[in-house]
């Protein structure tokens, strides 16, 4: 992605009206119910959607002409596929990687992170049955891939079975306990389950995390020690490019729109998970997952994280 050698941040506040984090929620997503008013917001703070990389756009088009023209194994052209396939997925292009995900499985059955990967697009999709297959695909062929582990949590997350994606989640928690971000999914799976202890919890494992990294802010903003509105304030801190500031931004939304979750603010909510696609960092499984919200809040099967 392009970084630009000087700083060139563009922030716009804005005042939050109907449009943008109302502040009353009335009949809306979830089965009519009524909420009491979100807290009235000032400002807030946007940034320039990332551009494709044109490096990714050459690579594709190299990797395809060698896959198209090249006299190689199957092997090799199942690793050159399942490399086009990630390139896909970091443009956006989803079903073009799942296509190349899935040809490559044919041709080497054993690829590990193919699996893994088609397991985060059948999420997304929600068509979990699939999605829960192709991470025991990948945990069978290799049991100590963490990163398999969480994304079947996420699946089993937004699958409505939270017990076992807390445990898949824990799993993957264990391996670096200071991680913030490992913290917060774990806390957001336990909390379907009972969210006093979630919460306890939380506050308990954040003892860990180093205040120095700026998603602690997040999880003081769940432990009720950081109001929205300084969260807010805090999110340029040290942020030294447009692509820097606009990463942190789409993870801030998304947390903030399942925060909102929590107190009932699901029109809020909503808006700040639009935020967090509109950033177009598609890599982060904040962008993913804030995508997969907004379709659940549609369809009225929204869950209370």
């Amino acid at each position: 992605m392009f970084v630009y050698s000087l700083i060139k941040i563009t922030f716009v506040t804005l005042l939050l009206s109907s449009t943008l984090l109302v502040q009353g929620c009335s009949a809306n997503y979830v089965g009519g119910s009524t909420h009491s008013k979100a807290p009235m917001l000032n400002n807030f703070v946007i940034a320039e959607p990332l551009s494709i990389n044109y490096k990714s756009e050459i690579a594709i088009a190299r990797l395809s002409e060698v896959i198209n023209r090249a006299k190689i194994t199957d092997e090799q052209r199942a690793e050159l596929l399942y490399d086009r396939g990630v390139l896909y997925d970091s443009v956006g292009l989803r079903s073009l990687a799942r296509f190349d995900f899935t040809h490559a499985l044919q041709l080497k059955p054993d690829l590990v992170d193919a699996y893994n990967f088609l397991g985060i697009h059948y999420t997304q999709l929600q068509e979990f049955s699939q999605a829960y297959e192709q991470f025991d695909s990948a945990l069978d062929l290799a049991p100590d891939h963490e990163y398999a582990y969480l994304n079947r949590g996420i699946a089993l997350y937004y699958g409505s079975r939270p017990k076992l994606a807390s445990l898949d989640i824990q799993a993957f928690h264990q391996k670096q306990q200071d991680d913030p971000y490992r913290l917060l999914w774990l806390y957001l799976s336990e909390y379907n389950v009972d969210p006093l202890a979630a919460k306890y919890s939380l506050k308990q494992r954040a003892l860990l995390v180093d205040n120095r990294m700026w998603a602690k802010q997040i999880i003081e903003l769940y432990l009720g020690e950081l109001s929205q509105g300084k969260f807010l304030k805090n999110l340029t801190q040290n942020i030294q490019s447009n692509q820097e500031l606009t990463e942190r931004l789409c993870e801030a939304y998304f947390y903030l729109g399942k925060y909102n979750q929590t107190l009932g603010y699901y029109d809020s909510a909503a808006n700040f998970f639009k935020l967090a696609v509109s950033t177009n960092v598609y890599e982060f499984v904040e962008h993913r997952y804030a995508k997969l919200e907004l379709d659940l809040m549609r369809t009225k099967t929204v869950m209370q994280p």
